[in-house]
């Protein structure tokens, strides 16, 4: 099946990442959730709730072995974030739509500004290299592939 994925990735510190991607998972519109979980803390974002982040910090003061400790909710929306002078009020949510817009203007003023936009094209071709190494090790039924340039 062409619309269901699950690999494992060794980043070079060391770090171990499990992704999964599919179009059938049941009950979901179009989640890409993206999960973040280290020793210190984590991070959690899902695409149906756009306008909202989730932050487990474990070094804040007895939080790490709290019964009661849990995630703080926070909106993009708030006068801190960076694009919310280019929107309505804060507190009034964004769209999907709005995060292309974010995207080009970015794009834009680094242009503009001389400066290299990121993620820049190179940034794209190293996703692209991932992706080949994932299709290369399912090809080969094998664990690991090299990233190869």
């Amino acid at each position: 099946m062409d619309d269901a994925a699950l690999f494992l990735g060794r980043f070079a510190g060391g770090a171990l990442a499990s992704f999964e991607a599919t179009r059938f998972a049941t009950g979901r519109k179009n989640a890409l959730r993206i999960e973040l979980n280290g020793s210190l803390g984590s991070l959690a974002f899902d695409l149906e709730s756009l306008n909202e982040l989730y932050l487990y910090d474990g070094t804040e003061d007895g939080t790490a072995d709290s019964d009661t400790a849990g995630f703080r909710r926070i909106l993009v929306t708030e006068p801190t974030h960076p694009y919310v002078a280019a929107w309505w009020p804060p507190g009034h949510l964004l769209g999907y739509e709005h995060t292309f817009t974010h995207q080009a203007v970015d794009l834009v003023t680094d242009i503009a500004a001389g400066r290299d936009p990121v993620p820049s094209f190179a940034d794209g071709l190293r996703v692209q290299l991932v992706l080949d190494a994932v299709q290369r090790s399912a090809a080969a039924g094998s664990a690991w592939q090299p990233i190869t340039d």
